[in-house]
């Protein structure tokens, strides 16, 4: 009888732990909040695609963690920092919200972490560019996902450095992305025997940029680096056109242009462009099998950032299912601690800081003759090994001993 009674008791032990992590998700369901801009000149850069990536990320997952549902919300930030703080907080103080992601545009990225760091909340952010987000200011719930400043200048500026553009003019948004792309690609030029000839700076979701590139035209510079991003970025490229630019000998540089901007501007106006992306869709059997499934879902081709947000969402998924909670220090630690190996990314690390370190790709635009149909628009020029495209944790100023305390 008492062996009967242990047996029974062991057996009841081995189904603690299962019983355990179903009940250490809290509010009984895992939620996500997909905070981006939905109706500006990032609209098409994350906008409702980062929210379907996310969608079919939370369906590939089963729509079920440890037990307990997954649920998605979303909303539009406007590319205002206040209001997206706004949202965030009333998403964690009144909805329950467990993790925050994609934040496009950096001084949005930059107040939600802090604000999540306050709430010992976690974010990964796809969207945002400045590498303060595992710098100066990180956070041991924080973490980046897709690119950064950093990785835009050693992909993009190397390759015109290294192809004799070594005088640079820089046309920067008025904004923490924009200074931060501008220097990190500025000093990237410089560290190459380059000179950065001047800068201006122009306000987001500027509409005429014709006095802007008059003043590029005139600093007789090789390179004009546009440091912006989405619609800022194609009329700055359209404006550029019009002027001639390009055929008088400048060369333009997408520092952050993807995909879905090269679409919306059209083969003819972005041909001959130089950009870095950390995924294509048109690199092999497993991304078209992917984008094939996200176009279905939102008529187009996916970018570095939709792909990365799927790859974030199912990353923090995996994390809570293996830390058997939601309780960001254990889901924190996971995400430290594992691979990332994905549609997305391949052997991909996280670091101390929370910098998710994989391999980059510099990209150049098709000729339309090139091209073999829609959306076929990159021929790769070369891998950018995530050693070179990311900044070490000991070089990006993130003060990793302040986690403990």
């Amino acid at each position: 009888m008492m062996k009967l009674l242990l047996a029974g008791s062991v057996a009841a032990a081995a189904l603690v732990p299962a019983t355990v992590g179903a009940q250490e998700i809290s509010n009984d369901v895992v939620k996500i909040g997909i905070l981006n801009d939905q109706s500006g000149v990032y609209a098409d850069f994350g906008g409702q695609s980062s929210v379907e990536a996310a969608k079919m990320a939370i369906d590939d997952f089963g729509g079920e963690v440890l037990g307990k549902p997954i649920e998605l919300i979303s909303a539009d930030h406007q590319n205002k920092a206040d209001i997206a703080s706004n949202i965030a907080r009333e998403w964690y103080d009144v909805q329950n919200v467990d993790a925050i992601m994609e934040l496009t545009t950096s001084s949005v990225a930059l107040a939600v972490q802090g604000l999540s760091r306050e709430k010992e909340k976690i974010t990964i952010v796809t969207g945002a560019a400045t590498t303060e987000l595992t710098g100066k200011q990180c956070s041991p719930y924080g973490f980046h996902w897709v690119y950064d400043t950093h990785a835009l200048a050693v992909g993009t500026g190397g390759a015109l450095v290294k192809a004799g553009g070594d005088t640079w003019f820089f046309l920067t948004a008025d904004y923490a992305f924009g200074y931060s792309l501008e220097e990190q690609t500025g000093n990237f030029v410089k560290e190459n025997g380059g000179e950065v000839l001047g800068a201006v700076r122009h306000p987001l979701g500027t509409t005429d940029f014709s006095s802007f590139l008059l003043q590029a035209q005139s600093s007789g510079a090789k390179v004009i680096g546009l440091a912006n991003a989405g619609l800022d970025t194609a009329s700055a490229i359209k404006g550029a056109a019009e002027f001639g630019i390009v055929q008088a000998g400048q060369k333009l540089a997408g520092l952050l242009f993807t995909l879905a901007e090269v679409h919306g501007l059209g083969l003819e106006a972005a041909q001959g462009l130089n950009l870095t992306e950390g995924w294509y869709w048109n690199q092999s059997d497993e991304n078209r099998e992917f984008a094939d499934r996200l176009m279905e879902r939102t008529g187009s081709r996916p970018n570095m950032v939709h792909a990365g947000t799927y790859s974030a969402v199912t990353q923090y998924l995996k994390a809570v299912e293996a830390a058997g909670t939601d309780a960001t220090d254990a889901v924190s630690a996971k995400l430290h601690e594992m691979p990332v190996e994905d549609v997305f990314a391949k052997s991909g690390k996280v670091q101390e800081n929370g910098r998710m370190v994989y391999d980059m790709y510099l990209f150049e635009v098709k000729a339309p003759s090139d091209s073999q149909g829609e959306w076929d628009y990159y021929k790769e020029v070369s891998t950018v090994p995530g050693s070179e495209a990311f900044l070490s944790v000991e070089d990006s100023g993130c003060d990793v001993a302040s986690f403990k305390n």
